[in-house]
């Protein structure tokens, strides 16, 4: 998990891998650490999961993967898909980040604690590092490969950024410099039998 993976040796998908990162909530707005801690939207959240609608219109699915976390499934819900046919699966492997002591807190919070603390390099006591959430990913990403078709993945920022370097066979902490904002969109995929990242966060 720690080096990178060889590009030649990844299993490629049918399809491409849409990602969802769920929309705002009162804890992500204030910059607290939301892992397993079941917040739901705002508001805003709300109107800005309505506003993915169309652009998920006539896009055809054939696997949903969502975090059972309220928070990812009103995303969904809201964004128009429908999480109640076979298709779906609520997936553990696609909850947020164990932050573990540090669930709940800011950053800021936390260095002041443990000056200099970097959750991607010192993951979380009580809780999980990058590499345990590579583990889970690395998960999600064979079962998408395993899909004829396109798959939809609804979760949260920190997995699908480590989601995101994992597809590209990077170590699960090259996830910190994916930025994906509440509400974006990733669009995962293939290049000449090479996994790319067709967009991210737009």
């Amino acid at each position: 998990m720690t080096q990178e993976d060889d590009a030649r040796d990844q299993p490629l998908p049918k399809g491409e891998v849409w990602l969802i990162r769920h929309a705002a909530t009162e804890w992500s707005v204030a910059g607290r650490h939301t892992g397993r801690t079941d917040i739901p939207l705002t508001d805003d959240g709300r109107a800005a999961a309505r506003a993915l609608a169309p652009r998920l219109a006539g896009q055809t699915f054939a696997a949903v993967r969502c975090s059972p976390l309220g928070r990812a499934r009103e995303t969904a819900t809201l964004a128009g898909i429908d999480l109640g046919t076979p298709r779906t699966t609520f997936d553990d492997d696609l909850l947020e980040w164990d932050y573990g002591d540090y669930e709940g807190i800011t950053t800021p919070q936390i260095r002041e604690q443990r000056p200099g603390w970097f959750l991607w390099a010192d993951g979380c006591p009580g809780g999980e590092d990058a590499d345990d959430v590579g583990a889970r990913v690395d998960r999600v990403i064979d079962a998408a490969c395993a899909v004829d078709g396109d798959v939809l993945l609804v979760a949260h920022g920190h997995v699908l950024r480590v989601l995101g370097a994992r597809w590209l066979g990077l170590p699960a902490a090259a996830g910190a410099h994916l930025i994906l904002d509440t509400g974006g969109i990733c669009v995962l995929g293939q290049e000449r039998g090479v996994r790319a990242i067709r967009r991210w966060g737009a």
